[in-house]
């Protein structure tokens, strides 16, 4: 046996000696790499960091960049385990994934820079947080003149826009900063910061650099600070920062605001006259409350009604008077009555708006009454719990509707609920309520968020029954004081600020406190008698902190229902939960926990558990089976699932997971398909060799197939249950050995409802779909009817979309295939020559966006011809696109036309153009006597700027009209 073990270690040896000879530069050049990514890491954490503390839009681009910088992060997770398993054949292919891994990520780090911004036009984000009427009527178009005649003065350096609370200062101010984005004197250098009533020099300054892309993170002297961020705008040439709700004098220079020098502009919209006196504002501009027919107009739009009957109308009119002519009140008011129709109501409602108003004379504002008298509408005790639940996030915050409603089943400020889906339905109701009420506004991405008066008006109710606290956002480094800490305090909220450390003996004395949140905050440690005198506390939200360990005083709050440790990077082990047994939800996502916490076995309350993203090697034995009353259930990918003990799970209605075989996806998913209401799903293939997908976690119907595990035989055999209902596919090396990716899936023919596809690394793969007679294709099914997106990567045989069986004639195309596809992503494919054919321009009427990368052989976008190479018959026809918004080619070296005929593509917003420079013409750009009417930039290497200038156009003026769109990058 020692002989046997001798000889097998030696074998051992010559191989790993071997496949080191063939590529003896792979360690040094995956270390080189993993480097690389340890830094697109960083970049990736300061540009989430950015989105999610503004309430803005994200740019496209950035939505992309985000997804490739996570494709190779994952990626490179994958590569590392495989190259530690290697066998001598794959070492040479590794080497070439690893080398071309290292350009993507070094391209991916230059990309980062994000030219003009993260954001979109704040009127498509920000814009919607407002109460106002967007841009409309005589008072606001008459301020936004006098605005805009300001900025384009190059005499006045600083402008000043005043008006009470709630009169639309910051809505005309970002209609403003809506314009200012395409004025290319600026060059896209137009910066939104909301500085708020709690302002410091310090927050202030974090927040420009936010804006600014520069990391603060890790300097705190202001002095410092500010040297940098003067040099950053001094580099920056023309621009302009504008500075919403300044409530007291702010010294520019101390911030690192350069003094005014041409080019450069300052805005600020404040409450007060004097303190844009005092900040130097050359131009003052006063923001009018409307006049009583505008108030009105607006006043009936919002209250959704054209006609009242007479007697309404008169108390109507008298309602909006008392809110003179202030926007944010009538609006608020026409939300609380929209529905109303009977006159004793209107009456009543009339009485008490009356009462409101005169009991609260000593209020800071006029429209604050109105605030609170919408308030007092909302009849039932649970929306007024809920909404007053929203004022614990910091102002200006842009809250995540999903993680409001989890917040609400978890304080269990709703009505109880049998399920999960119910209750989670109950709580979209409820912020639709409170959105019709316009005591919440919605944003465009979904989120929602209060305005800073109504958030006032909240704030000010909690503190008149002293049940709250409330210091988020405020960027302050201590917990408050102990003194602070009463007795009569229900929930505290300190989340969002710089608080790194709790003082060692501090116990504060909250026996009736149920809410405690420290989210978001450096913290490193917590003293272990901080909770000894919080026993009753419901709720520990200690989310995206750095805490490395937590208390074991933690284990005796035998009342804590919801322990929230997400994203908590450092935390690498819980105390004991066996006490906790009321608990019903516990979220250890994306910490690094590598043991389940001793007694989870015992958590028999337990309705939620999240383990996604944690050093998680197994789940014991017996564990899930003891967690009979879970309804959601999220596990580490990387390992599979104890598929037993989730069938046993009766209850379970969210689902993310990893099966090791084709027989146990089937069973999970004919299980979870039959549960009522049906299930939420992330469903995760893997096999021994791969530990990662290539996909994360979304709130849809999705599998993600790795079908490695298909060609092991170990994992199970068997045709794989496509899920009925499925939205997302994901294909990834998965030695599926069919040229055609439909045809040799069978099952995709069934997949009516499949939004989402990609494609990635499949070796054999030369097309989406190969027809052949019409009959033939008419038997096998329609697939693809309602994809959205499709993304191809890197697919080294790929030719294109269609192929066609036989060369004699064109089979038709299936009604319905490709007909709702909006997006169209190829990367990688260097086989494809021709990517459109002519017959598939009518099929592909719906895309707006489509890119083409690092297609080495690539020579047409639009064919001139059909796939069977005969010319197409009515070749003086124009080609229409009438709904693409962005079209990007990139390292295309042997491109040499995106259409050979005149192209009509009005709804054009952007074109990048780079490395493509055997392309003489841009058909999407000429042809006509103006710009497209939706453009917006043509963005191109600044080092390919003669090429851009040698471009051959149609029309004699294309190249000067298009000139002021261009930007060399």
């Amino acid at each position: 046996m020692d002989k046997l073990l001798e000889i097998v270690t030696k074998a051992a040896e010559i191989v790993t000696n071997a496949t080191t000879l063939l590529c003896p530069d792979l360690e040094e050049n995956t270390q080189t790499l993993q480097r690389k990514i340890e830094l697109l890491k960083s970049r990736k954490v300061d540009v989430q960091a950015d989105l999610q503390n503004a309430g803005k839009k994200r740019k496209r681009e950035v939505e992309d960049w985000l997804i490739n910088v996570k494709k190779n992060i994952t990626e490179f997770e994958t590569l590392e385990q495989q190259i530690q398993c290697c066998r001598f054949y794959s070492r040479q292919k590794l080497a070439e994934r690893v080398e071309r891994m290292t350009k993507e990520v070094m391209e991916l780090d230059e990309q980062s820079d994000f030219p003009g911004g993260l954001f979109l036009e704040v009127d498509e984000s920000i814009g919607q947080l407002m109460l106002t009427p967007p841009h409309n009527g005589q008072a606001f178009l008459q301020n936004f003149d006098d605005i805009w005649a300001s900025l384009m003065d190059d005499n006045i350096l600083s402008i000043g826009i005043y008006g009470m609370g709630g009169v639309g200062k910051t809505t005309v101010a970002m209609h403003a900063h809506d314009n200012l984005l395409n004025e290319p004197k600026f060059s896209a250098h137009v910066y939104w910061i909301t500085v708020s009533q709690e302002f410091s020099i310090h927050k202030l300054q974090s927040d420009i650099a936010q804006a600014l892309k520069l990391d603060f993170s890790r300097r705190s002297d202001e002095k410092k600070r500010a040297a940098q961020l003067f040099q950053t705008f001094q580099k920056r040439g023309s621009f302009v920062l504008i500075l919403d709700d300044v409530w007291k004098q702010i010294d520019a220079e101390k911030i690192g605001i350069p003094p005014r020098r041409d080019g450069c502009k300052l805005v600020i919209t404040s409450r007060s006259k004097e303190v844009c006196h005092q900040m130097g504002c050359q131009r003052i501009i006063k923001v009018n409350t409307l006049s009583e027919q505008e108030a009105w107009e607006l006043f009936l739009k919002k209250l959704g009604r054209d006609e009242l009957h007479p007697e309404v109308e008169e108390i109507c009119k008298k309602m909006v008077k008392r809110c003179g002519g202030l926007p944010l009140a009538f609006v608020t008011l026409a939300g609380s009555m929209r529905g109303v129709t009977d006159i004793h109501e209107w009456r009543d409602a009339s009485e008490e708006l009356k009462e409101s108003c005169m009991g609260r004379a000593d209020m800071e504002n006029e429209v604050l009454p109105i605030l609170l008298y919408s308030y007092n509408r909302l009849r039932d005790p649970k929306l007024r719990r809920c909404f007053l639940y929203c004022s614990l996030y910091p102002e200006d915050y842009p809250i995540r509707r999903e993680e409001l409603i989890e917040n609400f089943i978890s304080e269990e400020l709703m009505d109880r609920r049998l399920s999960w889906r119910a209750e989670n339905d109950q709580g979209h109701a409820i912020l639709n309520q409170l959105e019709r009420a316009c005591l919440l506004e919605r944003l465009l991405d979904g989120n929602v968020k209060m305005h800073d008066l109504i958030r006032d008006m909240a704030l000010g109710i909690t503190k008149h029954n002293r049940s709250y606290m409330v210091k988020a956002g405020l960027h302050i480094r201590e917990i408050p004081d102990v003194q602070e800490w009463t007795e009569d305090l229900d929930k505290i909220s300190l989340m969002v600020n710089s608080i790194e450390e709790i003082s060692i003996g501090m116990s504060p004395n909250c026996p009736r406190l149920s809410t405690l949140i420290l989210s978001q905050n450096p913290l490193k440690s917590i003293p272990n008698c901080f909770f000894t005198q919080m026993r009753g506390l419901h709720t520990l939200n200690l989310s995206g902190t750095s805490i490395q360990y937590l208390p074991h005083s933690i284990s005796d709050l035998e009342n804590l229902r919801t322990l929230l440790l997400r994203n908590c990077s450092s935390l690498k082990s819980v105390p004991t939960l066996e006490k906790l047994r009321l608990l019903t939800r516990l979220d250890l996502a994306c910490t690094k926990i590598e043991e389940l916490p001793d007694g989870v076995e015992s958590l028999t309350n337990l309705k939620v558990l999240d383990l996604v993203g944690t050093s998680l090697s197994m789940i014991p034995t017996g564990v899930l089976h003891s967690l009979s009353l879970l309804q959601q259930l999220r596990l580490p990918i990387h390992i599979g699932v104890p598929i037993e003990e989730v069938l046993a799970l009766k209850q379970l209605e969210d689902f993310c997971g990893s099966v090791n075989s084709v027989s146990d996806l089937n069973r999970l998913i004919t299980f979870l398909q039959s549960m009522m209401p049906p299930s939420f799903y992330s469903i995760f293939l893997i096999s021994k060799f791969c530990g990662h997908t290539l996909v994360e976690r979304s709130r849809c119907k999705l599998v993600g197939f790795d079908q490695n595990s298909l060609m092991d035989s170990s994992l199970g055999e068997g045709k794989i249950l496509l899920p009925r209902d499925i939205e997302e596919l994901i294909f990834s090396t998965s030695g599926l050995r069919r040229s055609s990716l439909a045809n040799g899936f069978q099952m995709l023919n069934n997949a009516r409802y499949v939004k989402k596809c990609n494609v990635w690394y499949e070796d054999e793969i030369e097309c989406i779909i190969r027809l052949s007679s019409t009959e033939e294709q008419q038997s096998c099914g329609v697939p693809f009817q309602s994809l959205e997106e499709l993304s191809l990567y890197e697919l080294p045989y790929f030719i294109g979309l269609f192929m066609w069986e036989g060369k004699a004639a064109v089979a038709p195309l299936l009604p319905g295939i490709f007909t709702q596809l909006t997006d169209l992503r190829i990367f990688g494919c260097n086989k494809m020559k021709k990517l459109i054919p002519w017959s598939l321009l009518q099929t592909l009427s719906n895309l707006q966006k489509l890119e083409v990368i690092s297609c080495k052989e690539i020579e047409e976008i639009i064919g001139d011809e059909d796939d069977d190479g005969s010319p197409v018959i009515n070749s003086s026809a124009e080609v229409t696109m009438p709904r693409l918004k962005k079209l990007r080619l990139v390292h295309l070296p042997e491109l040499k036309s995106i259409c050979k005929r005149m192209m009509v593509c009005d709804s054009i917003e952007n074109i990048i153009i780079m490395s493509c420079t055997n392309l003489k013409k841009v058909p999407p750009l000429d042809g006509h006597p103006s710009p497209p009417p939706s453009l917006k930039e043509i963005k191109v290497y600044a080092e390919q700027r003669e090429w851009w200038e040698s471009l051959e156009w149609e029309h004699p003026n294309a190249n000067n009209f298009l000139q002021p769109f261009v930007k060399f990058s």
